[in-house]
């Protein structure tokens, strides 16, 4: 049975303060969940210290309930280092599996209740001098708005430039248009041809120069 559909528990005294996903903690999943079929990884020699099959159980679940690595790995009592080196060993991949799949839920949830409070608002304290007026229901725009261009891109998302785009076709090709006419109206043949002229005849001058000085040169050793 797959428990993360079931409410969450809050961690606030107060129920109305329990509004981020930081205050709920979902049940673990129950022993026939889906999640905790995955073959653990194999010990040869089991030592005290092992990462067991019930252990590695335990921490998924945990996982799952708390979406938090390290929240999980404390509740085995486990070091972080002990368990990136387990998903490391060899018939590890189902264990992996369960891991990502646990942290899935926790991104469903948090996605969930971000979800919940861009429709919902949050209920803030008013407060005056001091003293607490009363509550009212406030929304973040700034949430509402990430929602929509993600889930309407279409509508609200941010128009990118990029090749495939007609915008983008169409303006490379009138850019393209524009610098090959700025080229030919800069084409001067004939400036061209006096450039080329004059880097001859600043060539064959050199080279002049330098015959002269290798003739003297031999000259000298005669």
């Amino acid at each position: 049975m797959d428990n993360s559909d079931l409410p969450p528990i809050p961690k606030r005294v107060i129920a109305r303060q329990a509004t981020s996903a930081a205050a709920f903690t979902h049940p673990t999943p129950s022993p026939d969940d889906p999640l905790l079929k995955f073959t653990p990884v194999p010990h040869k020699r089991p030592r005290r210290n092992s990462v067991t099959p019930a252990l590695q159980r335990k921490f998924i679940a945990h996982l799952a309930a708390t979406g938090i690595v390290t929240a999980a790995a404390r509740h085995i009592g486990k070091s972080m280092e002990a368990l990136y080196k387990l998903r490391a060993r060899p018939g590890a991949a189902s264990f992996n599996a369960a891991w990502d799949a646990a942290i899935d839920r926790g991104v469903s949830r948090l996605e969930a209740t971000a979800l919940t409070r861009a429709i919902a608002g949050e209920e803030r304290m008013v407060v005056s001098s001091g003293k607490i007026l009363g509550t009212e229901i406030r929304h973040n725009e700034a949430l509402v708005m990430f929602f929509l261009r993600n889930r309407l891109p279409h509508r609200y998302g941010r128009t990118e430039l990029r090749p495939g785009h007609p915008d983008y076709d169409r303006l490379r090709a009138e850019i393209q248009a524009e610098l090959i006419a700025e080229q030919r109206e800069a084409y001067d043949p004939k400036q061209r041809l006096d450039e080329l002229t004059e880097w001859m005849m600043g060539f064959k001058k050199r080279w002049r120069l330098d015959w002269e000085m290798e003739q003297k040169a031999k000259d000298a050793f005669c």
